[in-house]
């Protein structure tokens, strides 16, 4: 199928096959670059870590253009993974936000070209302030590379753009690095999940990371429980009225002694037992699932699927009940 497209002054011709062809092509020739940047994890590289972990204050990411819109990620992978950063825009930074940077800072500079003029305009203040600077561009013999106390050579071999103007390839290949480097903080610092979910408290991950049974467990009166002594149809209406769909039965000191599902209410009707006058304790499950209130949110719906089963009661570590929960409140607290 072929198509006609004018826009402005510009008319093409082109068809399904070629789209492919020329989607492919730039897939594999960024792939190319990020593949050439494995040689050159080395010194250098292990020198900019080095900074960035005995760094005091933040990593200052700056770049202009397409270089600053990868900066800008790569201080928010920075940021997130447990090392404090943000981007200054070098055009602003002469103009009043060079303040924003102090010398317990490091800063971390991109730029294919390593001669960018907004860049180069505040290299004497950085310099002047004592801060150490990371230089990441795409050619080594640049003013910037040249003035960094760390160079990381992030060139390609060419642009994805087939005009070789748009920058594609570097900034994939600078991308890639700046991960990189975020990574190997992350574990230098032996940053954890838990660590990763306080930094992004509002997401799912976080919830996942974050809640705790004992956050969204039912606890005081909203505990479904019933005596030793109790009879089925006691256990029917507690379970109605706390509406968990089980029951727990405990001692006089609130001791787990077993549980009563919905499930149990039915096999018991299959057997035709009078629910007047069968005690609990002839029907209830002893050796039931138990878990702690510390237990994150997110374990407790694996053990769930893994044993098929609905609910869970909370105990303490003397085995006393103190909260109940079920598959509804995991999802109402997004946690499923």
């Amino acid at each position: 199928m072929t198509s006609s497209l004018q826009r402005g002054r510009f008319t093409t011709t082109y068809d399904e096959e070629s789209l492919c062809r020329t989607g492919l092509k730039v897939v594999r020739t960024e792939a190319e670059a990020v593949a050439a940047l494995a040689k050159r994890i080395d010194g250098s590289f292990a020198s900019a870590c080095k900074l960035m972990l005995a760094c005091k204050g933040r990593i200052i990411v700056t770049g202009m253009g397409k270089s600053g819109h990868i900066g800008g990620k790569i201080a928010a992978t920075l940021a997130s993974t447990g090392t404090p950063a943000f981007f200054v825009h070098p055009g602003e930074a002469s103009h009043g936000d060079f303040g924003m940077i102090t010398v317990h800072d490091v800063v971390l500079a991109l730029s294919n070209s390593g001669e960018t003029p907004e860049i180069l305009a505040i290299l004497h203040l950085i310099k002047r302030l004592g801060v150490p600077l990371i230089a990441m561009t795409g050619n080594a013999k640049s003013t910037l590379a040249k003035q960094s106390l760390v160079h990381i050579d992030t060139s390609v071999k060419e642009e994805a753009c087939p005009l070789g103007l748009a920058p594609t390839s570097s900034t994939t290949a600078t991308l890639a690095m700046g991960d990189a480097l975020a990574v190997a903080l992350l574990e230098a610092r032996g940053f954890t999940r838990e660590d990763f979910a306080f930094a992004h408290p509002g997401g799912s991950l976080g919830r996942k990371l974050l809640t705790r049974v004992r956050d969204i467990m039912h606890t005081g009166v909203e505990i479904p429980a019933v005596p030793e002594h109790a009879l089925v149809r006691d256990a029917v209406l507690e379970m109605t009225a706390k509406k968990l769909g089980m029951t727990a039965i405990v001692d006089n000191d609130f001791r787990v002694l077993g549980i009563f599902t919905d499930g149990d209410l039915r096999r018991l009707f299959e057997k035709a037992r009078d629910i007047h006058t069968t005690p609990i304790n002839e029907v209830m499950t002893r050796d039931c699932t138990k878990v702690s209130a510390e237990l994150l949110a997110a374990e407790s719906v694996r053990i769930m699927e893994d044993k098929r089963i609905n609910a869970l009661l909370v105990v303490d570590e003397t085995n006393r009940l103190i909260g109940a929960l079920n598959m509804h409140d995991l999802l109402r607290a997004g946690v499923v």
